[in-house]
């Protein structure tokens, strides 16, 4: 499997060029389980990054753009009545999908961002007091442009802590840029690439991540540093459990990917700013919501041996 999802890296690395690690992020996130936040400046990749998953994955995919006017029943769906047998009949929404991009899901209103919250976290979408299950598997990856961009509403903690891991794409090197221009809009060839993995071999990966082993002194360590950010009165509030355990399954993950069946300090490492840097703010500064500072000082300040 794992000769599958190197596969899977190189294929949607001829798309994007000289992005391997967000290829590898965007991956470990879709394989943990969870959902992935893309914030950058329009124009760097983001949406091609999530097409070329979508489609080296198989996956039925769906994309939605999101704006200031857009209402809840836009993404979830509504009941219409039909007049032909007198009842009132639920049509779905964009969000009963395999993979949904939300794309600049920050252009909306909070009221609209938070219609994804149920189906992000359960799994499923209620109306009207009628639950109904959403496809498996389900994948969000959202992108938002940076909060001092004009007509963006920022986030707030409890979307952003749906959010599994959260990845820049930056700007391409010298040499990626050059491809690119010279091989002009790579989004034409995402149509040509193979599918690499279908749904049962990620499930098939999915238990053979679970399988992965953490010994007591990396517990430890991903312990110190989740009580550091508890314990310090430099950040408005420390990681929740929630965080704690993604941080370890996004490990495993790493870890099985790199060709291991057991974690190392150095995965724990390389997840902090995609996993925590989110979840963490200054306590005198209540616009902030990158934390990459604060995930630094985490590497700098908490050993790995205690």
């Amino acid at each position: 499997m794992r000769d599958k999802i190197d596969q899977l890296i190189r294929s949607i690395s001829t798309v994007l060029y000289g992005k391997e690690l967000q290829i590898r992020q965007a991956v470990t996130c879709l394989i943990t389980g969870g959902h992935l936040l893309i914030e950058d400046l329009p124009g760097m990749g983001k949406t091609t990054l999530a097409h070329a998953l979508a489609h080296a994955m198989g996956m039925d995919y769906r994309r939605v753009q999101f704006t200031s006017d857009m209402l809840p029943a836009d993404i979830l769906g509504a009941s219409v009545f039909d007049s032909a047998n007198g009842s009132f009949v639920f049509h779905k929404g964009p969000v009963f999908t395999q993979f949904l991009l939300a794309d600049e899901i920050n252009r909306t209103t909070p009221k609209t961002q938070s219609a994804l919250l149920e189906a992000m976290e359960e799994r499923q979408v209620t109306i009207e007091g009628d639950t109904y299950p959403l496809p498996e598997p389900f994948f969000v990856i959202a992108t938002q442009n940076p909060v001092s961009q004009y007509g963006t509403f920022p986030l707030p903690e409890s979307q952003l802590d749906r959010f599994l891991m959260r990845i820049e794409i930056g700007y391409p090197s010298p040499e990626a840029e050059r491809d690119l221009l010279i091989g002009g809009d790579a989004r034409l060839k995402i149509p040509e690439m193979p599918v690499s993995l279908n749904p049962g071999d990620l499930n098939a990966i999915r238990q053979a991540c679970a399988g992965v082993t953490a010994s007591k002194s990396l517990l430890d360590y991903l312990q110190r540093l989740v009580q550091f950010t508890r314990t310090t009165n430099d950040f408005e509030f420390g990681i929740s459990p929630r965080g704690s355990l993604s941080l370890l399954n996004t490990a495993k993950t790493w870890a099985y990917i790199s060709g291991r069946d057991y974690i190392i300090p150095e995965d724990i490492q390389s997840l902090l700013v995609p996993v925590f840097a989110h979840r963490l703010r200054s306590a005198e500064d209540y616009a902030e919501h990158t934390g990459v500072a604060h995930v630094r000082r985490l590497l700098s300040e908490v050993d790995v041996v205690g």
